[in-house]
């Protein structure tokens, strides 16, 4: 198969504004070659078999330069490979995304281009600015505040300030102090509102709001630095009534995600639509125990049980994995009642056809084995963790009900230990815990000696709570065992 080239703008940052063409192309990708401006958020995306080339450049200092980049992208396509060049914003707004495409044109390399939300129009909207309104602008102009180097910044200011439309510099934090006198010498009243956006639609993005005149002295004030943009006109006086984005309840906080890598996506993208700034650490991993001679018996003589009851949804996977791998499907389980301990282990069931026929009021294990221990009558299977707590059959077996504890899955702690991690840990404001084997997981990634004094832990039950705080980790509990839970706690925790 011939190689091919896909330019792919990444957007401002916000992973949410990938298009869903960019999002494809990246999972298809065999080599995705990236810059600076694409957030560590989007970068996550890109799939574990991807070869991954950083060209990342900074305002004078090229460690990879252009012609050396284009290079890298005609050689891995020549050599076969699907590649993404991925590039902050839109790659034909200032993103030299033309001048690339043009080596692979001369060369004859299959190419496409995706389109990318620009920060132009993306960073002024998370700032609250409308670059057009009624009222105050019906033009727009996008103007790059970055000269080549060695040459002077070329802008026809005469034209811009006639033009009466809202202005937009891009890559213009250094020459922002000569953009404000060039504008202003052109004769742009110096009252004209004006507005800086640093970060634009990440956690840490920052607005600075000013007049044309004092946007030098109040972007210094306020250390205003590179990636941001410049927007100068009328629609900037809406930002304080617009700026949606920085009255999120948890802009500015820093939240360290712990879930296994195929679940974290799901409270890492609630938290972040609470504003935070995630990342995303996976301390654990779950892998089915296969073969599992006691689980093919227990499957292959599933009439000999009235309930089966899982408490995790990797428990589900192991599960499917185990009947699919005896040429089974969900048909195999004939009619015994299924038992979960709550929400997240039901919907994994439902995603394979299955649906549970009990889910305790409270989501753990403990209210799972009282609320079994209410209904049952006959056998009961257990599908669960290698290990795990002892209270759902010690629970089942007071009462008297006969069942079968099977271990079917695994978990795995983290690998190395992460020596950036433990220096990092005071500089999060949350750490989330979805299961005690999490914290554990954690812990041997930065050591049990690790200053945990300036975090809080959100735990998703007593369990998990209990675990976190036998090491002296300050926790704070979800209401329910549940994702939706777990994030809105952070949403009204105290940092």
């Amino acid at each position: 198969m011939p190689g091919k080239v896909t330019l792919v703008g990444a957007g401002p940052g916000d992973p949410g504004l990938l298009t869903v063409k960019g999002r494809q192309a990246l999972e298809e990708a065999e080599v995705v070659v990236y810059d600076r401006l694409v957030s560590p958020a989007v970068l996550e995306l890109i799939p574990d078999t991807a070869r991954r080339i950083d060209v990342g450049k900074e305002a004078s200092r090229h460690p990879v330069p252009q012609g050396r980049i284009n290079r890298i992208l005609l050689e891995e396509a020549q050599a076969g490979h699907q590649v993404v060049r991925l590039k902050g914003g839109d790659p034909f707004v200032f993103g030299r995304g033309g001048e690339e495409l043009e080596t692979l044109a001369q060369a004859g390399v299959d190419f496409a281009e995706v389109p990318g939300v620009t920060s132009a129009i993306a960073a002024a909207a998370y700032g609250g600015i409308p670059v057009t309104h009624r009222d105050y602008s019906s033009s727009l102009h996008i103007i790059t505040g970055h000269a080549r180097e060695g040459e002077p910044l070329s802008i026809d200011f005469d034209a811009l300030v006639r033009a009466r439309g809202t202005l937009v510099f891009l890559m213009g934090v250094t020459a922002m102090p000569t953009i404000v006198q060039g504008l202003l010498a052109a004769g742009m009243d110096g009252g004209t509102p004006a507005a800086m956006v640093e970060n634009g639609t990440l956690p840490t993005q920052r607005r600075c709001a000013a007049t044309l005149a004092t946007l030098p002295e109040r972007a210094a004030e306020m250390d205003i630095r590179s990636p941001a943009l410049i927007v100068v006109g009328g629609v900037c006086g809406l930002g304080d009534a617009l700026c949606w984005f920085e009255r999120q309840p948890l802009h500015g906080k820093r939240v360290l995600v712990t879930r296994p890598k195929g679940r974290a996506g799901t409270l890492a993208g609630k938290l972040r639509g609470l504003g935070a700034d995630v990342t995303e650490y996976p301390c654990i991993e779950t892998a089915p125990i296969w073969p599992c001679p006691d689980m093919e018996a227990a499957l292959e003589g599933i009439g000999r049980y009235e309930w089966l009851a899982l408490t995790s949804p990797a428990g589900v996977d192991a599960l499917w994995h185990g009947l699919r791998a005896m040429g089974r499907d969900a048909r195999a389980m004939g009619g015994v009642k299924l038992a979960v301990a709550g929400p997240g282990t039901a919907k994994a069931l439902a995603a394979c056809g299955l649906a549970a026929d009990l889910v305790p009021p409270v989501y753990d294990g403990a209210h799972l084995g009282h609320a079994l221990a209410g209904v049952a009558r006959g056998r009961v299977l257990l599908l669960r963790a290698e290990v795990c707590s002892p209270e759902l059959p010690e629970i089942l077996g007071r009462a008297g009900i006969a069942y079968d504890d099977i271990p079917v899955y695994r978990t795995r702690y983290g690998g190395a230990r992460s020596q950036a991690l433990r220096a990092a840990l005071g500089s999060f404001d949350f750490i989330t815990f979805t299961s005690a084997s999490t914290v554990k997981g954690l812990l041997a990634a930065v050591g049990e000696d690790a200053d945990f004094s300036r975090v809080t832990g959100l735990c998703i039950g007593e369990q998990t709570a209990a675990e976190a705080r036998r090491h002296g980790i300050p926790v704070r509990v979800a209401g329910q065992a549940t994702i939706d839970a777990l994030a809105e706690l952070a949403a009204v925790t105290d940092a």
